[in-house]
């Protein structure tokens, strides 16, 4: 006789699979901030670390040795060790930090720390916050977690003149609304000198101007600190697209979920190393992170995050160079079919994973529920000439989801046709999208299939033994 959780049980490992199914079998999921991990990344998260805890930090008075507060943590503390030198030989940095749970929790870790950092002189004051942050406006693509409405709320001070937030938004060139101007950034910057820069976006067409801004604050100061929250373009930092720390950057965040195909983490990284200038905002961050953020830090992810790193160190150049081959030819093919792609045609739209369509004033939303019901999954976007979400023109894509799911540039024209015909014509095309997607359902830039098979039935075979 079945129990009344047994039906329950039931009904949604039901619901569950269809959804799974759907989602990875029969739609185009083009959001930017997603993917999808391999089998052997996702079985691994949910192995015995995943309900553990391994609190840790470095106690000066044993010698700044790394003391962890439960026992059974042997595993996991190696696990992460190898995480972190795996990541900075990634990024080419000395530091890295990966026990904050999301790129927003590493951005607000990152202002704690600098605000702890600053005011590390007097310490029988009240704290006073940054005196001023220059960074990407929400509305023209900027990441929420460096916003006043967002991570940034408890760091940034209130202007006592014009009772704001002392946050100054970079100037978008005339040309090009999707990058910096840059003498007008400089400008800003002799005026009212920022103590902290963010860039990176969420909404990113281009590179960031890492090394220009570098040459603009290296005489400034004290100088700013430059930090880049690379949250949707880690999977494509390298020689492909760009090395911000070769470039001058002090501080990356990240989440690691996005282009990087790992799972849902953040990391912090920089090359603050013991006997550099910024050794103490190193480990005011390193505080901030624990015990300042984070107790239970999501071990099975930690675990997961661990074999991303190792596909991505071993197939990531190839990755990212068929990323940004596909997205130009996604935004060719779009503009093909009469699509209003958004950025600069002579560099073929796009220089990132993103392509921007705009569809009409405060159509947006509309448009992405239509692509939905015919399995093609974005999201819609305020675009720099929009007022408000409300009023979104735009959808943003995004190519790395379905270029690990083997898509190839030519492989982006059919699917470029579907989004035309939905947008354009509103025809119902959900069957031939869903069969056109049954071409492309197995993960690559992972250990192959054959190899992968048996650690994956070994995986699962613990889960009951």
């Amino acid at each position: 006789m079945n129990s009344p959780l047994n039906s329950f049980a039931r009904d949604l490992v039901a619901r569950a699979s269809q959804n799974h199914q759907w989602r990875q079998k029969a739609t185009f999921n083009l959001i930017p901030s997603e993917n999808t991990l391999s089998p052997i990344v996702r079985l691994l998260t949910i192995a015995d670390p995943m309900g553990r805890y391994a609190e840790h930090r470095k106690m000066k008075a044993l010698g700044n040795v790394e003391v962890y507060y439960y026992q059974g943590t042997k595993f996991i503390a190696e696990v992460e060790i190898q995480l972190n030198e795996a990541l900075k030989k990634f990024l080419g940095c000395s530091e890295v930090e990966s026990r904050v749970t999301s790129g927003q929790m590493a951005n607000t870790v990152v202002f704690s720390g600098l605000m702890d950092y600053l005011n590390r002189v007097n310490r029988k004051v009240e704290p006073r916050r940054l005196k001023c942050v220059m960074n990407h406006h929400i509305g023209k693509g900027g990441h929420l977690s460096a916003q006043p409405m967002g991570g940034l709320r408890d760091y940034v001070t209130v202007d006592s003149v014009t009772e704001k937030w002392a946050v100054v938004n970079f100037p978008l060139s005339p040309a090009n609304h999707y990058q910096i101007d840059l003498a007008e950034t400089a400008r800003l910057m002799a005026k009212r000198p920022p103590e902290l820069i963010v860039l990176g976006k969420s909404m990113i067409l281009h590179r960031e101007p890492v090394q220009e801004i570098a040459a603009l604050i290296a005489g400034l100061r004290p100088k700013p600190i430059l930090l880049y929250d690379g949250a949707h373009v880690l999977g494509l930092f390298g020689p492909h697209f760009q090395e911000p720390f070769k470039e001058g950057a002090d501080i990356v965040t990240a989440s690691t979920h996005k282009t990087f195909f790992g799972t849902q983490r953040g990391i912090i990284a920089s090359n603050m190393s013991e006997g550099t200038d910024y050794e103490d905002l190193w480990q005011s961050i390193q505080k901030r992170a624990f015990p300042g953020s984070v107790s239970n830090h999501h071990l099975g992810t930690l675990l997961g995050l661990l074999m991303a790193t190792y596909e991505m160190t071993a197939y990531g150049r190839e990755y990212q160079k068929q990323i940004l081959s596909n997205a130009k030819a996604f935004a060719a093919a779009l503009k093909e079919q009469g699509l209003q792609v958004e950025g600069d045609a002579a560099i073929g739209y796009t220089e990132t994973h993103q392509v921007i369509v705009r569809v009409g004033y405060a159509k947006a939303i509309e448009v992405a529920e239509r692509l939905e019901k015919n399995n093609i999954i974005v999201n819609y976007q305020a675009l720099p000439d929009d007022e408000a979400f409300t009023a979104s023109s735009g959808i943003r894509m995004g190519v790395q989801e379905m270029t690990r799911f083997g898509m190839k540039e030519s492989d982006f024209t059919p699917l470029a046709q579907y989004l035309a015909e939905v947008i354009l014509r509103e025809k119902d095309v959900a069957p031939k999208v869903a069969e056109y997607r049954r071409n492309f359902t197995r993960m690559h830039y992972c250990l192959p299939e054959e190899e992968a098979r048996p650690l994956v039935e070994e995986l699962i075979g613990t889960l009951w033994k």
